[in-house]
């Protein structure tokens, strides 16, 4: 083996020796990448569903304050047909 083949080699032996720490890099970047998204993920849904929980006792004194206003405005709708029906 000539000394000019002989460095082509090293060449090409250190430039796989760089490519291989370079795939290595990517490969936990990608999986570092991969964690925190799942994390990310479930810290969202995880704030949804705490805050559901949270909010959720005024959720229902609002929902029952809407159904008894409904309740309170159809008993006055149907004292105004009464109302009318007598009148007529």
């Amino acid at each position: 083996m000539n000394p000019e083949e002989k460095q082509l080699l090293q060449k090409t032996y250190d430039l796989a020796e760089e490519n291989n720490k370079i795939l290595h890099k990517l490969k936990r970047a990608n999986t570092r990448s991969v964690l925190f998204r799942w994390f990310y993920w479930i810290v969202i849904i995880g704030v949804s569903i705490g805050a559901f929980y949270f909010i959720e006792p005024y959720v229902k004194v609002s929902m029952d304050a809407y159904k008894n206003l409904q309740a309170e405005l159809s008993n006055v709708k149907a004292v105004t047909n009464k109302v009318s029906n007598f009148i007529k």
